[in-house]
Parts: structure tokens; sequence; C-alpha cells
């Protein structure tokens, strides 16, 4: 009994801590998009992230020949790759040629609090409702802190950065359900793979028609959210959202806004104010509570993780 208490909080810890790597990567794909859409069009972003994400999957599978999915996991592996590789990555960039990533920080403040809702729906978590309390208080500090920043924005703008919180929140929870039987790896591999036959084309067809008029800051931020948004932060995240609690790993996505505001301030010259350190610190205190009170699924399969 000992032993098995022993591996479950370490398998917990372990998944804590990739879903804390996954998010450090994931704090810069608003600051990247927001530069990538400044002289790129954002179905050209969307489908170019894909499409290099794809090839990247592509590879990693051809040299590892994983075992494939069954029938029914590629259909429910499609319905991830419509919440993260489109749903997401499209509304946003769309919204963000009208709105500020500040702005849109509001929203990202909610997808904790999506993805635990679709945890608890699709994997029989059932965190208590000290956990619901802090997730709660969380997102409503990002939202409220957000809002106080930059109040502007469009009804068209927020309804599609809501339109891109609940398909990823869908995404986020399935794909973690998904990485239990797959691994977290095999999972996002195998949602790029089945978008590559339509993100490759149009990306190709989408391109600039002249690449003269594009800076090097949006050809770097597509590049980051291809490689690293796309694709490795992934990796890490189906993997802690896997070994950890969906709804309790997820909630780690709140300290998210506050390291793309950390990032946007040193990119895009913005100040980082008494304030955002204060709301910082409180939703740490938050994310800290709902670890404590997050159900630990039981463990699958060994490798589940991998």
């Amino acid at each position: 009994m000992h032993r098995a208490n022993l591996f479950t909080m370490n398998r917990s810890t372990r998944g804590w801590i990739n879903g804390a790597i996954g998010v450090a990567i994931f704090s810069g794909s608003l600051p990247a998009t927001r530069l990538a859409v400044l002289d790129l069009a954002p179905l050209f972003v969307t489908a170019a992230r894909a499409a290099v994400a794809g090839l990247l999957a592509l590879i990693a599978l051809a040299l590892t020949r994983g075992a494939r999915p069954t029938r029914a996991e590629l259909s429910t592996l499609t319905l991830v790759a419509l919440g993260v590789v489109v749903g997401f990555p499209l509304c946003s960039a769309i919204a963000l040629r009208t709105i500020t990533s500040a702005h849109s920080l509001v929203f990202v403040g909610l997808l904790p609090l999506a993805t635990a809702i679709f945890g608890a729906w699709l994997g029989a978590e059932r965190p208590s409702r000290a956990f619901w309390v802090f997730a709660v208080l969380g997102a409503a500090s990002v939202a409220g802190f957000a809002i106080s920043q930059d109040a502007s924005g469009s009804l068209g703008a927020d309804m599609l950065m809501v339109v891109a919180i609940v398909t990823c929140g869908y995404g986020y929870a399935e794909g973690g359900r998904l990485a239990r039987r797959l691994g977290g790896w095999r999972v996002i591999c195998w949602v790029l793979i089945l978008s590559l036959p339509a993100s490759l084309p149009l990306a190709i067809l989408l391109r600039p028609a002249s690449i003269a008029g594009v800076g090097w800051q949006a050809w770097a931020g597509l590049g980051y959210i291809a490689v690293f948004s796309m694709f490795v932060g992934f990796v890490f995240w189906y993997r802690g959202l896997a070994m950890g609690s969906i709804a309790g790993v997820s909630q780690l996505q709140l300290l998210q806004p506050f390291i793309g505001l950390l990032l946007a301030a040193w990119l895009l010259r913005e100040p980082v104010t008494t304030t955002m350190l204060a709301v910082s610190a409180f939703v740490l205190v938050c994310v800290v509570g709902a670890k404590k009170y997050a159900t630990i699924p039981p463990a699958t399969m060994p490798d589940a993780a991998r």
C-alpha cells in the first residue's frame, strides 16, 4: 500500500512538472501570434503552424514506429484536432487582428476552468468543492486583472475568443484522457498528422504573394507557435494531463497570462506593474489550492504518459 501511494504521489508530481513546462511554452503563444499576424494573414498562420508541426510529428512517428490508434481513437483524435489545431489557433488569430494581446488574456484566464469542466465530464473526475472554489477564484482573478488593464474589444472578436476557449478546453481535456492510453507525445503527433492533409495544402495555397513585406518578427512569431506552441509544448502538456488530474493540472494555465505578459513586456516593451505581481501571487495561491484538492486519477498503464 505504501509503495502504491508513493508511486501515485510521484506520478502526480511528475504530471504537474510536465504541465508546468507545457504552460511555460504556451505562454509565448499569444505574443508570438500577435507578432505573426501583423504581417501575415491569420488563415495562413493557422495553416502554416499546423503544417510545420505536422511534418515534425510525421518524422517523430516514422522514427519511433509506434502503434497506430484504433478507429474509435482516430475519431476522437479528429475532434481534438478541431479544437487545438483549428478552433483555438484560427479564432484567436483572427481576433488578435482587432484586439490586443492584453485583452485576449481576459478569455485565456477562463481556459483552465473550461478544461476542468470538460475534464470532469469526459474523464469521470470528481474534484471536491474546494477545488472548484480555487478554480473559479483563479479564473475571476485573471479575467478581472485583464479587464482592468485593457477593456477595449469588439463583440465579434470577443465571440471568437469564446469559441477559441471552448474548443481548446475540450481539446485539452479529451487529449489528456487519450494520453493515458496512447502517451502524451503520440496524441499530439496523431492529431497533427490527421490535420496534415488539410493544413499543408492550405499553407501552400495561402502563402504570401511576396515575402518582401513580411518582417523577421512575423516569421519568428510563426516559427515559435509552429515548433513550440503547436508541437513541443503539447508533448509536455498532454503528458502532464495524463499523469496528473486533468482538472487539477489544467489550473496551471492560470499562470500562463502572467508569464505571457512578462514576455510581452520583454518583446513589446509593455510595463510590469505591482498590481500584476500581486495578482500573480494570488493566482499562484489558487493553483496550489487546486492542486491540493484535485482528484488524482488511477494509473491505467505504466507507460501511459511517456
